[in-house]
């Protein structure tokens, strides 16, 4: 009978066990919290226009702000970091909003997110899903014949990015810009100085701030030697005073994130298709 209960006890525990890790590897993203941030920033929206994209499972929020200007030099898909949206009013919103204003479209997406006080770590699973969100950001701007797209992520976002430029990018990324990006070596899907040593072939600007966080700083000599390394184009340029959130110092990151575009990709002046 003991022999029983002990082989009964291990069964429900091996159960358990099972349980745990396969709800890990096939975690997704809170599609309930996307909705409830969708219809808080779709109400109040002032600066563009909500569009709904597919990444072939689900709709997604995207945010696109077109340039008032007659022509544009081409698009910055603006990407959030750890279970916040893409009109977030750190980093995100002064992207979004400012960049236009130079010749720039803007197309901000709400990438996968996880209920609140999940850990980066708890955000592997949803790796899987980065892909078929950038694609899906990528046709939309193609669609309005814009062939010259940026991306501009930050925090956790530039993992994301990392994720989507090291397997299968589409040629229309001209360029990349990577804010605050973090690392962990012990991760692999975490390691992005490793990840940063395969992106070769469009121009890479890695910014953080001097009182950024702990795993942006350790690593950011880590992030020139192999940036530098693998691409000839790379850069990094550190905002002194800046924190992981560029509170007070957002004005000098758009102008820092222009004055690249400017130099490092340069769009021919397109007519774009307006109400696609």
């Amino acid at each position: 009978m003991a022999t029983h209960k002990k082989y009964n006890y291990l069964f429900l525990m091996i159960n358990i066990v099972f349980l745990m890790v396969f709800s890990h590897f096939t975690a997704a993203s809170d599609l309930a919290k996307e909705k409830r941030w969708a219809d808080q920033i779709v109400d109040g929206l002032m600066v563009g226009e909500a569009v709904w994209l597919e990444d072939g499972k689900n709709k997604f929020l995207g945010l696109l702000t077109e340039s008032p200007l007659p022509k544009t030099q081409g698009a910055l898909i603006v990407v959030h970091g750890i279970g916040v949206h893409p009109n977030w009013p750190d980093v995100i919103h002064p992207v979004r909003a400012e960049l236009p204003e130079y010749g720039w479209a803007t197309l901000s997406i709400q990438m996968p997110i996880l209920e609140n006080g999940k850990t980066a770590k708890e955000y592997i699973p949803l790796l899987k899903e980065v892909n078929g969100r950038f694609n899906a950001a990528v046709q939309f701007l193609k669609n309005k014949n814009i062939q010259n797209i940026v991306i501009v992520a930050h925090s956790l976002g530039t993992t994301m990015a990392n994720q989507y430029l090291t397997t299968k990018s589409d040629p229309a990324i001209r360029g990349y810009i990577a804010i605050s990006m973090p690392d962990n070596p012990k991760i692999k899907e975490f390691n992005n100085v490793k990840k940063l040593s395969q992106i070769k072939t469009i121009p890479l600007l890695d910014i953080y701030g001097s009182q950024d966080l702990d795993p942006v700083l350790r690593f950011a000599k880590n992030r020139l030697i192999a940036g530098k390394k693998a691409n000839q184009h790379y850069k990094q340029i550190k905002i002194e005073g800046a924190d992981h959130f560029y509170r007070s110092k957002s004005e000098q990151l758009v102008k820092i994130i222009r004055l690249w575009l400017l130099k490092n990709a340069p769009g021919k002046e397109i007519q774009t298709q307006k109400n696609i």
